[in-house]
């Protein structure tokens, strides 16, 4: 088959070669894919981008080559001057060629109308996002898969539908492609993050904020940190909306969301943990209070230096799907689970001090945790170290699951690199406005930290000793050490994620 002359070139040829060879790369990788379901998020980039990028610029590279030897043609003067290349489909090189070029065309077009849009749902992929830096992503990719939104794509709460959110996605996914490149990436991935889509635009595509949202059962259960690793249990029945339907979210948690309602607030930490301000504004009646912290006084002179953010989901909402529990937490999930056997002396406490210290790799910290296991019993408990080798074993696995999903040495991701704004236990939380120090100038109105107004507590105390209320009726919060300080203080004062 005869082409023109221009087109016997090594520039040319070289493009050719590699067009031909990244098709049917292509071709074969895309078969074992789809034929086989073999492969994984690497695959998936060779397919829908690397090798397509190849093949284009094999394509570039045969004109580009055409085009560099009519011009040495030209200076040799082995061709006269034209303007236009003359095609004569009576030529049989032209003919050809022309052929060729028609048909490739087409194939080309079809194929990567195919290719994009592949390409494009295999960018918008949970595979594509969680792990293809994987490295980097472990962590985010592991909490989501053990998340409540575990089937919910990461693409439908960080870049939300419309075109030009996924432009700029894709933009952002450069700019952090390039810094994952240069080893750039800041350990732990720093939140939360300023551009985020807001949540009336990604959150309540799902949920429906107009919605009745009834009040809710809470159970807990805790361990203490001692020999008999005692159960302790709480009962918690929480205010989410109002009692009575008809008043939808005028009472309860979610009235921060109603729809008559604006909470403004000015935070002076990148974390947004430091509140000093707040505005409530009665969108129906026009009514405007402006609160301000007692012990940490806002100048509002500087109002200006600061963003005031409207309150929505993810100020409380902030780990929907990356929630990194502490260790006081998923050891008590642990051995709620049967993980971990609950009757093992100190296995609370044990547990929770080796998983709260500082490693610098996963692999020290599974080699700590079982030594530290190990060396507990075969020195305290002998007779235990011998006679029940199992229980201790399965305690040592158990604990090195729940740290496995929850902290990531090579990231320095724990939980105390993001705090949680659900509840005030390891972090304030609530209590960031709710602190009974948040006062109004102008009505003398405060923000109460009044725990009945979110939950009531219906029952408490050891499992075999539970204290139940009254139908209808509270209890009065009983810390399980019997004093009285924690009236006076934030959880947070003794609660940083490792005590119960």
């Amino acid at each position: 088959m005869k082409f023109p002359k221009s087109v016997y070139n090594w520039t040319s040829l070289t493009g050719a070669v590699i067009a031909v060879i990244a098709f049917f790369m292509i071709v074969f990788l895309f078969s074992i894919s789809f034929f086989f379901n073999q492969g994984g998020s690497y695959l998936g980039l060779l397919i829908y981008i690397v090798l397509p990028a190849f093949m284009i610029l094999g394509l570039i590279l045969i004109p580009i080559g055409m085009w560099i030897t009519v011009r040495k043609q030209k200076k040799s003067g082995e061709v006269g001057e034209r303007k236009f290349p003359i095609i004569d489909l009576n030529d049989t090189r032209n003919r050809n060629a022309a052929i060729v070029f028609s048909v490739v065309t087409i194939v080309l077009l079809f194929l990567s109308a195919i290719g994009s849009y592949e390409a494009f749902e295999y960018t918008e992929s949970v595979e594509f996002c969680g792990t293809t830096c994987h490295n980097v992503m472990v962590p985010e990719y592991t909490a989501y898969q053990n998340s409540p939104h575990s089937r919910v794509r990461c693409v439908d709460c960080h870049v939300g539908s419309g075109v030009d959110w996924y432009v700029r996605s894709k933009l952002s996914g450069l700019r952090q492609v390039y810094k994952v490149t240069l080893g750039e990436v800041p350990k732990p991935i720093e939140t939360p993050i300023a551009n985020l889509r807001p949540a009336r635009e990604t959150c309540e595509q799902c949920h429906w904020p107009e919605k009745f949202y009834p009040n809710n059962l809470r159970y807990e259960k805790h361990y203490l940190n001692n020999e008999e690793n005692t159960e302790w249990d709480i009962k918690l029945l929480m205010k989410v909306g109002s009692d009575i339907r008809a008043r939808g979210l005028e009472e309860g948690i979610h009235w921060h969301i109603n729809p008559d309602v604006k909470v403004e607030y000015i935070a002076t930490d990148h974390q947004r943990q430091e509140i000093p301000w707040v505005r409530y504004t009665n969108l129906a009646t026009g009514e405007v209070k402006v609160f301000n912290d007692e012990n940490n006084p806002f100048d509002e002179a500087m109002i200006d230096s600061f963003e005031v953010r409207e309150m929505d989901c993810m100020d409380c909402h902030n780990r929907p799907s990356h929630n990194y529990l502490p260790p006081a937490f998923f050891v008590n999930q642990a051995l709620d689970a049967g993980d971990i056997p609950k009757d093992l002396p100190w296995i609370k406490n044990t547990a929770v001090e080796l998983c709260a210290e500082e490693y610098e790799s996963t692999e020290e910290a599974m080699e700590t945790i079982r030594s530290g296991v190990l060396e507990l019993y075969e020195s305290d408990y002998p007779e235990i170290f011998e006679t029940r080798r199992d229980d201790i074993e399965k305690a040592i696995a158990g604990i090195q699951k729940v740290f496995s999903k929850n902290i990531f040495p090579e990231m320095k991701v724990r939980w105390d690199a993001y705090p949680t704004n659900i509840g005030h236990l390891e972090f304030n939380g609530c209590f960031r406005c709710h602190s009974d120090t948040h006062t109004s100038e102008e009505t003398g109105d405060l923000i109460s930290m009044d725990c009945n107004l979110c939950h009531t507590i219906v029952a408490q105390g050891p499992t075999d000793k539970l204290v139940s209320a009254p139908f209808g009726l509270g209890l009065e919060f009983m810390h399980p050490d019997g004093y009285d300080d924690w009236k006076d203080a934030f959880c947070t004062d003794c609660h940083t994620g490792v005590n119960p």
